[in-house]
């Protein structure tokens, strides 16, 4: 898509625009370059990987994470979020659940966007990928849900700039982040995604990979879960809208007790969150590092909306 700058802005103000937008564009491989140094300068400190609790800086924190706490407990291990969708969807968007308003949005990160159909063992998988082919200081994986593709956690415009902050706050901090289509949910698609983490840990050894999953989605990680090999070179998971694995404490990932994050809407009318949040307090109760976001009136496609990926990324990359 290409933005135009609106017709009541004067000249002059519309070619300081233009400088400031060439610029953020024409520096963006120099900045993620300096940023992927020092980060990966963190993650190789004291010969293994280390992340500050903040490591990714704020990125349009005051219009993504300004968010109304209406309830903590557990020692802020549980959060329940005021949602209100005139003011979050309406007031947020430019076309409601379409395109979000231009300010919530940076568009520089497109230079280090690519779509790539990967080879991984005999599977193909196509994927977009944000960010260094190789030695990434961390990797990010989005597993969409029913109906979906790699274009849905590519779109800048959608669910409210969200998908275009992570892209941002991942790629440029010198990560790299992967959009796949999932073909099917079953084990064709946990071996798929096995052979991306594969992919990805190849690429940069020894870095983060954290996988996030949406919807029917959350299956493949449940999957990716019970998979000791994908497990050793996971760092952490959220579930967002996903279905309850009664099985979790068997898995390879609950062994290893790498931190596991939950977002749900209270009012999702495909997976209960009451079903999520029982999960949920059974591994806060085995001290667990576990945490959960509950968006009071959400629905199913809520936290994809909401959820503060700095707070989330930032709290794996340093558990």
């Amino acid at each position: 898509m290409i933005c135009v700058a609106g017709r009541g802005m004067a000249s002059g103000g519309r070619l300081q625009e233009t400088i400031r937008m060439r610029m953020s564009t024409s520096d963006y491989t120099v900045i993620s370059a300096i940023a992927a140094f020092f980060l990966s300068a963190a993650v190789l400190s004291a010969g293994g990987p280390t992340w500050a609790a903040d490591a990714l800086p704020p990125f349009k924190d005051d219009l993504f994470s300004k968010q109304t706490v209406l309830q903590t407990s557990e020692g802020g291990a549980l959060e329940v979020i005021d949602y209100d969708e005139m003011r979050d969807i309406n007031g947020r968007d430019q076309i409601p659940e379409k395109r979000a308003q231009q300010k919530y949005v940076s568009l520089g990160i497109r230079k280090a966007q690519a779509d790539e159909t990967l080879s991984l063992e005999g599977i193909r998988l196509d994927v977009t990928r944000v960010g260094p082919v190789a030695n990434a200081a961390f990797t990010v994986i989005f597993i969409h849900g029913r109906d979906g593709d790699r274009r849905l956690g590519a779109n800048d415009y959608s669910f409210g700039g969200n998908f275009n902050r992570l892209k941002n706050l991942v790629a440029g901090n010198g990560g790299v982040y992967y959009s796949p289509t999932v073909r099917s949910f079953d084990s064709n698609g946990v071996a798929a995604i096995e052979g991306l983490i594969r992919h990805a840990s190849a690429q940069s050894p020894g870095r983060p990979v954290i996988l996030s999953c949406a919807s029917m989605g959350s299956q493949v990680c449940w999957g990716i879960a019970r998979d000791e090999a994908s497990v050793k070179r996971l760092r952490g998971m959220l579930i967002m809208s996903g279905v309850t694995d009664p099985d979790f404490t068997r898995s390879a990932f609950y062994k290893a007790k790498l931190p596991l994050w939950f977002a749900h809407g209270s009012r999702d009318p495909v997976y209960a969150a009451a079903d999520q949040q029982a999960l949920f307090e059974s591994l806060l109760k085995a001290k667990y590092p576990t945490r959960f976001t509950l968006f009071q009136t959400g629905n199913h496609g809520t936290p994809i909306r909401m959820v503060d990926w700095r707070r989330v990324l930032n709290w794996i990359l340093a558990a």
